[in-house]
């Protein structure tokens, strides 16, 4: 399906059916006219650029950039994507799944990292089966494959955070922190040392991440903020401005029209929030 970003118009496929839970995945074609820049917007799930164009990710705070295969954590900083030859395949992994996935995913934090860092010495020849397939929906089935096996090898988080984060997507992150503790018989503290350690986010700001994910595409939606702000556990209007200040640096209005939420409806129609 096609969708417009700023003035490229670029075909969006989506698996036909349901896949596995923690794994969201699209594919992006299309070529701009000129090569172009589209800053992310905060995200709560690490994802995965395959890229078979031109397309660089780069974290501008770092500098760090990388071509092919990258990996941006959970909330990313200034990344901004550039190219004009688009032909990627995104995978959205839920912080539980890529745990289990990356290993160390934890230290990501918003950084960008070369795929094959992560995934290590079998990336190339994964690369280029993706590369090589007919079809996005094969790519999507190799691709799934390949994250499954992961997985099972993988290490997985405590159940304790697990249900923490399931409960903050639940709720749309208005949870408290206290409350999930008593939930899994944890402390407070123990809760917070774990969750950090296995997700790279404090619970804290995790659902304040879910939280904005699910704000910030009701903005997108043109509903008002001041009803968004009531129903999202705000205190006030000002609050939801400084928290998608905090989040993405733009003021409210010019988040909501940022280009990357242009393809959500579209390349993840079911939720907007791994």
């Amino acid at each position: 399906m096609p969708v417009r970003i700023d003035s490229t118009m670029v075909g969006v496929a989506v698996p036909a059916v349901g896949g596995v839970p923690g794994i969201a995945m699209a594919g992006f074609t299309g070529r701009a006219e000129r090569r172009t820049d589209l800053r992310m917007v905060p995200y709560p799930a690490v994802t995965v650029f395959i890229d078979f164009g031109d397309v660089t990710i780069t974290d501008e705070v770092s500098g760090t950039s990388g071509r092919g295969g990258v990996v941006v954590g959970l909330h990313p900083g200034d990344v901004v994507g550039s190219g004009q030859e688009v032909d990627v395949l995104q995978v959205r992994l839920s912080p539980v799944m890529a745990h289990s996935v990356f290993g160390g995913c934890a230290e990501l934090g918003g950084a960008v990292v070369g795929f094959d860092e992560l995934w290590g010495p079998e990336s190339e020849a994964l690369c280029d089966r993706l590369r090589q397939a007919a079809s996005w929906d094969e790519r999507f089935a190799i691709a799934e494959a390949a994250i499954v096996r992961r997985c099972a090898q993988g290490r997985a988080v405590d159940p304790e955070v697990a249900f923490a984060w399931r409960r903050m997507v639940r709720t749309r992150g208005q949870v408290r922190v206290e409350g999930v503790a008593r939930e899994v018989g944890w402390s407070r503290k123990r809760l917070w040392s774990r969750f950090g350690s296995q997700v790279g986010l404090t619970p804290k700001r995790a659902a304040r991440l879910v939280r904005f994910d699910h704000v910030v595409h009701r903005l997108a939606a043109g509903h008002a903020a001041a009803l968004v702000a009531a129903e999202s556990g705000f205190t006030d209007q000002s609050h939801l401005y400084r928290d998608v200040m905090d989040f993405t640096g733009l003021t409210s209005t010019a988040a909501a029209v940022a280009p990357w939420l242009a393809v959500d409806d579209v390349a993840w129609p079911t939720s907007h929030a791994t």
